[in-house]
């Protein structure tokens, strides 16, 4: 028996041995097709079959040791170095990786952003068309990238924190398609050199606070760009500098760990015990990878033998990852010299035929419709009166042309149809037009779709319920109004979350939440620091996952801090990902007219160029306020709400169907009708225009007063140039600077809906001063539209 045992435990350790061999080699194995990969894809950049490149050679060794533990459920939030994790992942392959950097539009081909973003930005989806959510607790999950440093950050410490909240709200804890009980981690990358971006900062103190699933791997290359760490680190290491959050016992904070990126034993050493605790405990851990290298330099676009030593580049060599790796594998018997240079032999075949089939399914749709071309327009040269040369010389260009693009295909039909616009006529010509219009049309579709939602995720599919008033219904204050709204969508909406600065234990600085965090707890009505942008990051990383956050930033003045993320991230993701990965983040604040510079803002023009691909809703009372965020909540777009900050106490009847009715987006309201002129205007002026109704009425001016409700979408139907062909005589009226709000306003109904035809007299804009408002309510009156100007200025356009 002894010895049958003692047999069996050594086929046990045989058996456990080759298996870890097996791994160790097929994680050698991948780490050289990444290289070969980064290697290939430099030359299609340096050749002109591609824009740019940034690639991941030199980490790859450390990150296939973290993929290792990157399990079903867990997401993704990284940078443009990540391709290793992505393919040991199976987010990505290698041929996926090659359309990407073709920028091929077929989403088959690319799936991730369907040549809309450079190479190593993958996406995954987790929505269906239909509006459902996809089982991301059995998917591995990839927040979309983006370029910008350190922007990945905010969203991450949102990503980590639903786990959070999976796990202790008990009323999501059926969400099984969601959550696995809150199991999944955040695994956020980053370069070293970004970590001197404040989102960094905030991030890393915002997830010690919250004690949230967050791993964080920082590559440590050196260099940011051609920048040594030593000028952009305190103490020239970044774990180092953070060591004053580091975890002890009775603290919160997060654990440090420091590994070299070429030790792949002691990677995987450090790594499984410290994620096997992440997971567990949900405290957040930094791992400082150091000694990475960068064997091609940051980009393509420079080499990095300009800024690097003699003795850097040697030791760069001599530390490489893979080469490192190989030593080992060597050195402790797992192969033989002949078993590596195979695997070496077959990543550069993968590598290449991946690259091949890549650029295959890019370019034979693209030499077809080549010829679909010249065979329309070859026959133009024949028509009677035709420049036989010019349409020869556009045919001869893109024959010789061996890589040509769509663009060229366009280019010569128009120069040919420009040319021969005298014949447009001809049935030959015509066919040449209606081949141009129609291929145009297919590519602008290809490249311009997907802003926003579409089909049962977009707000514009959302049914219109009418708010219903009782005949006995009470009259409330304003801020009464949305503490009811909010206690019922708690109540009745378990993925529903509120947060920010003050919104818990006093209920926000309006009362809206007054009372509703001691009645439904402290983590779904929450407070947070003073910390904008990383309030934005819980709510997007929140609302990629599942659930339904308000987000709220305290006065729109301050929407300054956390606009990067909302900007670059949440109004750009449906279209940078082609429509497969969706955001319903709502953002809630306040602002326009109060008393002070720093809390009377309405940076309208701003904040609607900056969000295109958001909703901004501007409505000018709470009741209208709750219909919208009713709206927003049956579909999955993300929004800002902008409430008005002097209507939280003006009286409001309260509607029966508070939690159900709905306020359409992208129509206005004719809140008056009128004959003479039609003032168009939103939020806070809409009541100083009322006042001034009232005088000009008096005068026997008969004003239209239009509503716009929404500025993102507007007027969505044109009803506003109804009105202006009923008038002739129209004004845009708001509190942003001159040539902000009003002038977006101006451009879509004067420019798009065609609005100048039906004028009598000039168009009007009417908005505050250039300067932030002055303090008092004599800084309002000078630094705002206010009544009397609404009054001479209708006066002067009826005199005209």
């Amino acid at each position: 028996m002894i010895e049958n045992k003692a047999l069996s435990m050594n086929i046990e350790s045989r058996l456990s041995f080759e298996e870890f061999r097996k791994e160790v080699l097929n994680d050698y194995r991948l780490a050289c097709v990444s290289r070969e990969v980064s290697l290939l894809a430099r030359r299609e950049v340096l050749t002109g079959k591609a824009k740019f490149g940034i690639f991941g050679d030199g980490k790859e060794v450390a990150q296939v040791a973290m993929s290792k533990y990157f399990k079903p459920g867990d997401f993704r939030s990284g940078y443009y170095r990540d391709q290793t994790v992505a393919f040991a992942t199976g987010i990505a392959t290698p041929e996926q990786f090659f359309s990407q950097l073709y920028a091929d539009p077929d989403q088959q081909h690319d799936p991730f952003s369907g040549g809309r973003q450079m190479n190593s930005h993958f996406a995954t989806p987790n929505l269906d068309k239909d509006g459902t959510w996809l089982n991301l607790a059995d998917m591995k999950n990839s927040a979309a990238d983006m370029a910008p440093t350190a922007g990945q950050m905010p969203r991450s410490v949102g990503l980590a924190y639903a786990s959070k909240m999976f796990r202790e709200v008990e009323a999501l804890h059926d969400l099984k398609q969601l959550s696995d009980n809150g199991n999944e981690i955040c695994f956020a990358t980053i370069g070293d050199a970004s970590t001197s971006e404040g989102h960094f900062w905030e991030s890393m103190n915002a997830a010690g606070v919250l004690q949230v699933p967050l791993a964080v791997f920082v590559w440590d290359d050196g260099y940011g760009i051609s920048v040594p760490r030593k000028y952009q680190t305190t103490k020239n290491s970044i774990s180092v500098a953070l060591e004053g959050f580091r975890k002890t016992d009775g603290t919160n904070g997060f654990d440090i760990y420091n590994v070299k990126g070429w030790d792949y034993a002691g990677m995987c050493e450090v790594f499984e015990a410290a994620i096997r605790k992440i997971r567990e405990t949900h405290v957040p851990a930094l791992f400082h990878v150091e000694e990475i290298t960068q064997p091609q330099g940051h980009s393509t676009s420079g080499s990095h033998e300009r800024y690097k030593s003699k003795e850097r580049l040697s030791w760069e060599k001599d530390f490489d990852c893979n080469l490192k790796m190989r030593s080992w594998i060597l050195e402790n018997a797992l192969c033989d010299e002949e078993t590596l240079v195979n695997i070496e032999a077959e990543a550069k075949t993968t590598s290449q035929d991946a690259r091949k089939a890549a650029w295959e399914k890019y370019i034979t749709p693209i030499k077809a419709e080549v010829q679909h071309f010249i065979a329309l327009a070859t026959p133009v040269a024949d028509v009677a009166g035709a420049n036989a040369e010019l349409v020869s010389q556009q045919v001869r260009e893109l024959q010789a042309n061996r890589e040509p693009q769509r663009r060229d295909i366009l280019k010569a039909a128009s120069i040919i149809l420009v040319k021969h616009k005298a014949l447009k006529a001809d049935p030959v010509v015509q066919a040449l037009q209606q081949y141009y219009n129609n291929y145009l049309q297919a590519e602008k579709e290809n490249y311009n779709s997907y802003l926003h939602a579409t089909g049962a995720n977009s707000i514009l599919n959302v049914p219109v319920v009418p708010a219903a008033y009782n005949e006995d219904a009470i009259t409330l204050n304003g801020y009464e109004v949305l503490n009811k709204y909010f206690d019922q969508l708690i109540s009745n909406n378990p993925k529903v979350f509120a947060f920010g600065e003050d919104v818990g234990k006093i209920g926000d600085v309006n009362q809206a939440f007054a009372g509703l965090q001691q009645k439904h707890g402290s983590l779904r009505i929450t407070d947070t620091g003073i910390r904008e942008l990383t309030i934005m990051g819980q709510g997007i990383g929140m609302a990629l996952r599942g659930l339904r956050p308000i987000a709220e930033i305290q006065y729109l003045d301050y929407l300054l801090y956390g606009l990067q993320p909302l900007s670059d991230d949440v109004a750009s993701l449906q279209y940078r990902t082609k429509g497969i990965q969706h955001c319903p983040i709502i953002v809630r604040t306040r602002g326009h007219r109060l008393e002070g510079i720093w809390h009377s803002g309405s940076p309208m023009g701003m904040i609607i160029n900056s969000l295109r691909g958001m909703n901004v809703c501007v409505p000018r009372n709470m009741v209208q306020a709750a219909g919208m965020y009713n709206t927003l909540l049956q579909a999955n777009e993300p929004a800002l709400v902008i409430e008005s900050l002097n209507g939280y106490r003006l009286k409001e009847k309260l509607p029966s169907n508070l939690e159900t009715f709905t306020v359409p987006l992208g129509i206005p309201e004719v809140l008056k009708e009128g004959a003479d002129v039609t003032l168009v205007t939103y939020g806070s002026m809409t009541r100083i225009v009322e006042e001034a109704i009232v005088t000009l009425e008096e005068m026997g001016i008969s004003c239209e007063l239009i509503d716009v409700q929404t500025l993102l979408p507007f007027d969505i139907h044109h009803s506003i140039v109804k009105s202006l062909q009923k008038t002739n005589r129209i004004a845009f009226i708001d509190e942003d600077v001159p040539g902000g709000g009003t002038a977006f306003m101006f451009q879509q109904v004067m420019e798009q809906q065609g609005g100048y035809r039906w004028l009598d007299v000039a168009p009007r804009t009417l908005s505050a001063q250039a300067h932030r408002p002055a303090y008092g309510s004599d800084g309002d009156y000078f630094s705002k539209p206010n009544t009397e100007d609404v009054v001479k200025m209708v006066m002067e356009m009826m005199e005209e």
